[in-house]
């Protein structure tokens, strides 16, 4: 088990202006956290090679990119044996249209969260990929009326 590394001001500070734009250049890091480039750097370097920072992606806008419905989906599974489990998430986690996926304890088993474009690229997506897969017992799905917070 890995160290957790120690988080100064500096570094939490770094890391909120990396969230807020994974773009930033290091000098204008370096300004916005009060530090000069050289140890800016060695700082995000060091972040880097702790694991607190895992990588850098375009954040997409879903309606612009023609997935403008997302759906919250429910699985209960009717098995309790490892190897249908591994076989039902390494087939889940592999459709483009997951873009997260969690085994939670208690009820439901799964919960996952699925873009695709409308009403029925989800009915094809659940009737064809979802209700198919071995151990799946119930799926429900949650269509989202109004997003309040997201974390990206």
């Amino acid at each position: 088990m890995r160290n957790k590394p120690r988080l100064d001001s500096i570094d939490r500070a770094i890391l909120f202006h990396l969230q807020q734009d994974g773009r930033l250049t290091n000098v204008e890091l370096a300004k916005r956290v009060g530090l000069t480039p050289p140890p800016c750097l060695r700082r995000v370097k060091r972040l880097e090679a702790d694991g607190v920072i895992t990588g850098y992606r375009a954040r997409i806008d879903p309606i612009a990119a023609g997935l403008g419905l997302e759906v919250i989906v429910s699985i209960e599974v009717g098995v309790t044996d490892l190897q249908t489990l591994d076989g039902l998430e390494a087939t889940i986690a592999g459709y483009e249209e997951v873009i997260e996926l969690r085994r939670l304890f208690g009820t439901p088993d799964y919960l996952m969260r699925v873009l695709v474009a409308d009403h029925a690229a989800y009915e094809e997506f659940q009737t064809k990929k979802i209700i198919g897969i071995p151990g799946v017992a119930r799926v429900i799905s949650h269509l989202t009326m109004k997003k309040i917070k997201v974390h990206d």
